[in-house]
């Protein structure tokens, strides 16, 4: 009901400025038809309804309760027959101009009501009863003055009534259409992020043994053979990360749900990182990866440092993808231009480039140079729509120039915000040293799979780590009202309690925990599930497959918080 109502006060606060210029042509009018103080007089009492008509559905967005729908009801129907009354006085006092003119008057708010109040029937009866019963009482008391013909105008009155009311019919028809569509379009949708959260989760559960199977083998002693091994595990897990990681970006982008975080970043640290990254695979293919920095290319910008490295990776890899031989060139610079300076990043390379048909659909989502380029060097498509999409969020965009047999340049640019403080530390530098603040750390891990028990185990026991483990929401509470915890581990989907409702519980009992650091550690991965631990005022979010780093970061970040609180 409230959407409705909501709508249609929307509309008469609008219409309020038109109503009254209206109302003073029409006096204006009945005044030249009828000379007197009545179409004055008529003027200010339509000045005193309609604003008693704004302020009464001034609240309209309110819950329309029985009292106020009354009321809202008595508002219109006393606006309404103020205004349709000039068309009573004006024939009876108008003479022949003044008769017809007074029933285009009720015609015209009749037509008035019926397209603009038919979303709400109650109100659509209040405001049309008036308009109705001056235009058929005019005409019906000529007839019964005994002028015959006035039948004729009756007739005409019931005629232009029965097709306001087919135009009714027709416009709530197309109303609860549209409704049902926008109806099954939400639930398209919602069935969609389910399925997308679904299939997030389900893959992401059985990849975190991977990954984590693979960063504890690589730390192990292994011979030639085995770390070769290794390193096609973790490739191929990269891949299928990076597939999914696109999918779910894609949907949230295509949402409009894609927040961008800036933040103080070194951006030639990033920029030397994501070459010394792709390096080694450029030269597995016998390509040389250059990097050419401009001199006045800024340190210290604020930007969404992932974004950016989320595009950058996705151009470097497919120079290095689609280059056979010679070299893939990564650039940055800046610029003065009319609407301000700007950051330039070009990714060069000496490759087959991509004949002009293909350039225009190759930001397009799962569309690909040519039609052999999936099975040749496989990919999905999504990178280069994905990275044309977030550089226009980031207020940018992302170009490509190409001839086909002498490479290709993909340019991106972006605003340039300047920052005068430290750029933000790398991952790298949170993590250095924080395994020794881990010793004896008591951790209590809430998650229902033995696979990720073992897992979080293999990670942290060796750090020295002491962990407790329980499989569910509800014990996590129980646990977290016995004793203190130095952090707590918390999935999404459990047993008996959920890891929202179980946090919820443990920061609002008042325990022994109540202020303890609450790490969500979950596969949930999409935007939504981010705000919801959000809400619950978890301390940091850490996806699975688990990154090492990021666990530790955030454990040693919880292990600092205590000790702060300790000392004060």
């Amino acid at each position: 009901m409230r959407g409705p109502y909501t709508l249609l006060a929307a509309v008469r606060r609008k219409e309020l400025p038109t109503r009254l210029v209206m109302a003073a042509a029409l006096a204006g009018i009945g005044w030249w038809l009828a000379p007197s103080v009545w179409p004055a007089a008529w003027f200010a009492l339509v000045v005193v309804t309609q604003f008693a008509d704004w302020a009464v559905y001034r609240d309209i967005a309110r819950e329309p309760t029985v009292g106020r729908k009354a009321a809202w009801a008595a508002a219109t129907f006393a606006s309404t027959a103020v205004y349709t009354s000039l068309g009573a006085y004006l024939w009876l006092a108008g003479g022949q101009a003044g008769q017809l003119f007074g029933m285009l008057i009720s015609a015209g708010g009749l037509l008035h009501v019926t397209i603009h109040m038919h979303h709400v029937k109650s109100l659509l009866v209040a405001a049309a009863v008036p308009h109705a019963l001056v235009f058929f009482w005019m005409p019906l008391r000529g007839v019964l003055a005994g002028d015959v013909h006035m039948w004729a105008l009756v007739a005409g009155a019931a005629m232009y009534v029965a097709h306001l009311l087919v135009a009714f019919r027709q416009a709530n028809a197309t109303t609860r259409q549209l409704a049902d569509e926008r109806n099954r379009a939400e639930q398209a949708s919602k069935a969609k992020s389910n399925f997308l959260a679904t299939i997030s989760h389900e893959i992401r559960t059985p990849m975190n043994a991977i990954v984590t199977a693979a960063h504890l083998l690589r730390g192990s002693r292994l011979n030639k053979a085995q770390r070769e091994q290794v390193e096609i595990l973790t490739d191929a897990n990269d891949v299928l990360l990076s597939l999914l990681n696109d999918v779910l970006d894609l949907s949230k982008i295509e949402a409009g749900k894609m927040a961008l975080e800036s933040a103080d970043t070194d951006l030639r640290r990033t920029v030397q990182g994501l070459h010394r990254l792709w390096r080694p695979r450029a030269a597995a293919k016998g390509l040389e990866l250059r990097l050419e920095m401009a001199d006045d290319a800024p340190a210290a910008v604020s930007l969404d440092a992932l974004r950016l490295k989320q595009i950058l990776s996705n151009l470097i890899s497919n120079a290095v993808k689609f280059t056979q031989k010679g070299t893939v060139t990564i650039r940055l610079a800046a610029e003065t231009r009319d609407d301000g300076e700007v950051l330039i990043f070009e990714v060069a390379d000496t490759g087959a480039g991509i004949p002009p048909e293909a350039v225009e659909r190759l930001f397009d989502a799962f569309e690909q140079g040519e039609a052999g380029t999936t099975r040749k060097h496989g990919g999905s498509g999504l990178g280069l729509a994905i990275s044309r999409r977030l550089a226009t969020l980031m207020g940018g965009g992302l170009g490509v120039e190409s001839e086909p047999g002498r490479g290709s340049t993909f340019r991106l640019v972006l605003p340039l915000v300047r920052s005068v403080a430290d750029a933000e530390a790398t991952p790298e530098d949170a993590v250095a040293g924080g395994e020794d603040m881990l010793r004896n750390m008591e951790v209590l891990v809430a998650e229902d799979h033995p696979v990720n028990q073992r897992v979080l185990e293999l990670l942290l026991a060796p750090l020295g780590c002491r962990l407790t483990f329980c499989e569910d929401g509800g014990k996590a509470v129980d646990l977290a009202a016995g004793r203190p915890f130095d952090a707590i581990l918390m999935d999404m989907q459990m047993p008996v309690l959920d890891g929202l409702e179980a946090t919820r519980r443990i920061k609002a009992g008042g325990g022994p925990n109540a202020g303890t650091p609450v790490i969500a550690l979950t596969a949930n991965a999409l935007e939504h599930h981010r705000a919801a631990w959000a809400e619950v005022g978890v301390e940091a979010f850490v996806s699975k497959p688990i990154d090492p780093r990021q666990l530790v970061a955030s454990l040693t970040q919880a292990a600092t918080d205590g000790a702060v609180r300790r000392a004060a």
